[in-house]
Formats: structure tokens, C-alpha cells, sequence
């Protein structure tokens, strides 16, 4: 689902986030059996933290769909999130299990969904605190996350029976995504799971069709609470990030589609106990991901992204393969 954790140290230090993106297929439907197939191109991902890399958030949908998925993700190298912390030369390796449901609904006519992710994660890493080796491991979930989206315009509530003859055109979207600190932490530690603190994003969408390519544009900043936990009696601040998406998918007659996805964040300014600790500044990510249906219901998704530029932490890349189930 999601990696989404400031970092402690005790051992070694890495912040995770698994993240069950959701991806959804919108296509011109004439069989009952191919709306199901076509739908199956939605939910899921991995990603991290405040930077995902989620295609297809705000396509079109029949409402009273439901949603299941699972997400294996393998992750490498530094997903330091942390700019306070004392570390270099981090190194991680994460095999994170992500569990997720979409449901969707009407909303004041408009298309509206929920979704909810929660990881459980196991990694190992090694790194230099203060000029000295260290390692160390975590094994235990990781922040929950919420997002609630709805479509404001060009995108009605319909049913299975009217979603058939629906093309997508333009859509705009929005959403408020929560981060809620249910993860694994240790207050006496760098490293952590958790983050000990809640964290909202407001973000807006576009998704335009081109026959058979979707581009899609997101942005949204995430704003946080403060932890008062931070090395035991510290408290950590920081302040707000930006990020914006951009993704281009392209759908096959058997309503398989890839995609190339990007994103872009810049700021989270951070303090601790007021003394000003680093930033999250200018980073970039890019990714590829490939959705295939292999039944009526069901689907595999296949995702992999990579540093494109880092200036703080970041510097990893993900592989995730993820499976989803479909009910009304």
C-alpha cells in the first residue's frame, strides 16, 4: 500500500510505505462479461510515502463496486523520508505484503470511492550513524492509509447496466488522503515502521481520454502533525510537500493496458525541538506499470519504479506484483 513512516534509529534506520494504489480501467464496454474484465484494471500499487505513483485514481467506474487486493512489494536501497536523521550510506531491503479494498458509491450524483490500505512489512538494512557501521531489522505493520475521492465533473454515478455505454472523455477529480499512525514505533529509535504522527493530503486530478490512451495529471500536498515522541522526548516538526503525478496509459483490445508514470516532490521543511533539521527537496521518481485481466474477475498488476533524481532519501527501487478480486 503505502511506505509512509518518518524514521528512527536504534539499530538501523529505514521508513517504509507500502501502498495499494488503485488503478482503474475505464474502456468502451459492449458485454456484460467485459465490463467485468475492464474494471479489473483498477486498485492497487506500491509506492512510497508522501510520493506515490498511482495511475488511473480518478477514471470512471460503475458505482457498488467492491474491490480486494494484494500486493507483494520488494524494495532496495534508501527510503530514508526522514531529513532529521543522523544516517548515511543507508542501505534496505523490505519485502512488504499490502492488503487493500476499494468500495465505490454515488455521491450527490457524482462517482465517489474509499479505499483502504495497510502494509506489513519485514526489512533488514545497514547504515553509517555518527561514523559508525550499524544494522539492524523491523518486522511489523506499517501506517494505514485512507482515501476518500470523488468525481466532481465528467464523471456521472451509473450502474453496471448504464456503465456499458459510457466513454470517458474528461474527468475531474478530487480527494482527501489520511495517513493514520497505526504502525509499528519505537519512540527510543531511528528506524521505524510508524510515524507516530497523522498526516492529510487534499489533491486534485484530470484524466483526459485519446482513444486509447489515458493521460492523467495529480497534484496534492501533504501536511503533517506534529511527534512529540521523537527520540524519546523530542518533537519533531515538518512542514508541508508538495507532489505532483503524471501518468500515460494505453489500453489493449483485451483490456490489458501499461503505463509510465512520474512524480515530482519538493519541500517538507523539518525541525526538531526547533532547530531546523533538512528538507525533502526537489526529488523525482519514475515507473512503469502493467495491468492484465485473467478472468472475469480477477487481474494481476506488475509495477516497478525507480529514483530518477534525489536530492534526500528516496534513492530506491520498488518491484511490486499484485493481485485483485472484483464483486458487486
Amino acid at each position: 500500500m503505502c511506505f509512509e513512516n518518518p524514521a528512527r534509529l536504534s539499530d538501523f534506520n529505514p521508513t517504509n510505505r507500502n501502498v495499494i494504489q488503485k488503478n482503474v480501467s475505464i474502456c468502451k464496454s459492449d458485454k456484460k462479461k467485459g465490463i467485468l474484465a475492464l474494471l479489473l484494471l483498477c486498485f492497487m500499487a506500491t509506492a512510497a510515502r508522501a510520493q506515490e505513483l498511482e495511475p488511473r485514481v480518478y477514471a470512471n467506474i460503475p458505482k457498488g463496486m467492491n474491490a480486494i487486493a494484494l500486493v507483494f512489494a520488494h524494495t532496495t536501497g534508501n527510503v530514508l523520508t526522514d531529513p532529521a536523521l543522523p544516517i548515511s550510506d543507508f542501505k534496505l531491503k523490505a519485502n512488504t505484503l499490502g492488503t487493500g479494498f476499494v468500495r465505490t458509491f454515488a455521491l450527490a450524483k457524482k462517482l465517489a470511492r474509499v479505499q483502504v490500505a495497510v502494509p506489513f512489512t519485514y526489512l533488514e538494512g545497514k547504515a553509517r550513524f555518527r561514523g559508525m557501521d550499524t544494522s539492524g531489522v523491523r518486522n511489523g505493520f506499517g501506517d494505514a492509509r485512507i482515501r476518500l475521492g470523488i468525481n466532481l465533473w465528467g464523471s456521472p454515478a451509473l450502474d453496471r447496466k448504464d456503465f456499458r455505454d459510457y466513454e470517458q472523455k474528461m474527468i475531474v477529480g478530487a480527494s482527501i488522503v489520511v495517513s493514520v499512525p497505526i504502525g509499528l514505533y519505537y519512540k527510543d529509535k531511528l528506524i521505524n515502521l510508524g510515524s507516530n504522527r497523522w498526516a492529510f493530503k487534499p489533491e486534485i486530478g484530470v484524466s483526459k481520454r485519446f482513444k486509447r490512451v489515458y493521460a492523467e495529471a495529480y497534484t496534492g500536498v501533504w501536511f503533517y502533525t506534529a511527534n512529540t515522541e521523537y527520540l524519546v522526548d523530542k518533537t519533531l516538526k515538518q512542514g508541508p510537500v508538495l507532489s505532483l503525478q503524471g501518468h500515460v496509459c494505453y489500453y489493449f483490445k483485451n483490456r490489458a493496458w501499461i503505463g509510465v508514470n512520474g512524480n515530482w516532490f519538493n519541500g517538507g521543511a523539518t525541525l526538531v525541538n526547533g532547530r531546523s533539521s533538512g528538507d525533502l527537496r526537489d526529488n523525482w521518481r519514475l515507473g512503469v506499470t502493467f495491468s492484465v485481466p485473467i478472468a472475469r474477475v480477477h487481474s494481476v498488476k506488475f509495477q516497478f519504479h525507480t529514483g530518477a533524481f534525489t536530492h534526500s532519501g528516496y534513492d530506491y527501487d520498488l518491484i511490486a506484483l499484485g493481485y485483485q478480486y472484483i464483486f458487486f
